[in-house]
């Protein structure tokens, strides 16, 4: 596809220096779960296959819903492995590819920005999954005088940064006719936001997922949402190492193409079921966790698609934003670090 970068299969030496770091990035592994559990970043993963020579270690933010999806859907008997690590954000996501202590990572459109922003990206987005943009909010806390984006001048704003809350914020903010300095931006991770939230110490955080829904639970208002501003595309990004070998593009081909049958799953009347396990996980009303699922799917149905065109200029999009706004210095072009190596395969699978 034009404007997609094309990659071509590494040599066999290459291929087995790659072999050799992935035995020696084993500690490094080790070591990023520790050091994100110690904050209560990641979760302990569990292998999904059996018998095969291929792990592929995958990234989750919020309560590894794909993990716990492909159970539901009884599709989790992979004939290879997959290790499922949670993190509070896509952006630690990317850190960990970048480090070499994950394969691949599932995002917004926003933290590859930020990991490519030194111009020497070690991985590529290779798939879209399509999905909802609700639950991404600046919301202020219970009791607060604040009821819209325009009273935030002046004010200590929590943010996610890196994410789509950080995006949604700054574009919030210029619907209401305020700039980045108007207010005194926080950079917080989300359970540390609704902490300083509840606790008084920023005035309104800018969040998604599970924390929006517990500031609620905690009487938290809604003063700007990313609803209509966010894309509605969530990147699957894959590091080059795990792209430069056939059999690990194929598992992350299948594994991709489970996950979007999956849906289509709880999709034919399975969608009370299926909402028991949200409200378990994020600790909602069972009919909350259901109005979430169908909301979310009337907006804007979930499913996996290859790479495209209107995808990537979707991202450069933001990336030009975050320029505007002097968060990336250096002049981005996406589809440098996008790639539809694994189109075909993924084509094949999504439509078995």
């Amino acid at each position: 596809m034009k404007g997609i970068t094309r990659m071509s299969r590494p040599p066999a030496r290459s291929r087995s220096r790659r072999a050799r770091a992935r035995t020696a990035l084993a500690a490094v592994v080790a070591l990023t779960a520790g050091a994100l559990s110690a904050c209560g970043g990641a979760a302990g993963a569990d292998g999904g296959g059996k018998g095969s020579s291929v792990t592929l270690r995958v990234g989750a933010t919020g309560w590894k819903e794909e993990e716990a999806l492909l159970k539901f859907a009884h599709l989790d008997d992979t004939p290879y492995d997959v290790k499922w690590s949670l993190f509070q954000g896509g952006d630690r996501q990317l850190e960990a590819v970048r480090a070499g202590a994950l394969d691949v990572a599932s995002s917004s459109e926003i933290p590859p920005v930020f990991a490519a922003a030194d111009g020497k990206p070690n991985f590529k987005v290779v798939a879209v999954r399509r999905g909802n943009t609700l639950n991404q909010e600046v919301v202020a806390p219970k009791g607060s005088p604040i009821t819209s984006m325009s009273q935030l001048r002046g004010k200590k704003v929590g943010y996610v940064k890196n994410t789509t809350a950080h995006y949604f914020l700054y574009e919030l903010l210029k619907r209401a006719g305020l700039g980045w300095d108007d207010i005194e931006a926080a950079p917080l991770d989300p359970d540390k936001g609704i902490a300083a939230l509840n606790g008084g110490s920023i005035d309104a955080f800018a969040g998604y997922g599970n924390a929006v829904i517990t500031a609620h639970q905690r009487g938290a208002r809604t003063i700007g949402s990313g609803r209509d501003i966010l894309s509605g595309n969530f990147l699957w990004t894959a590091s080059d190492d795990t792209l430069g070998g056939a059999a690990e593009r194929r598992a992350l081909a299948d594994l991709l193409a489970r996950i979007d049958k999956a849906f289509a799953y709880v999709r034919d009347g399975r969608q009370k079921e299926y909402a028991k396990l949200m409200a378990a996980a994020t600790h909602q009303p069972v009919d909350q966790a259901l109005e979430e699922f169908t909301e979310g799917e009337a907006q804007r149905r979930t499913g996996i698609r290859p790479v495209s065109a209107g995808a990537t200029a979707s991202e450069q999009k933001v990336t030009d934003a975050f320029g505007d706004l002097g968060a990336v210095k250096r002049k981005l072009t996406v589809s440098d670090f996008w790639s539809d190596r694994l189109t075909p395969r993924l084509r094949k699978e999504l439509a078995s």
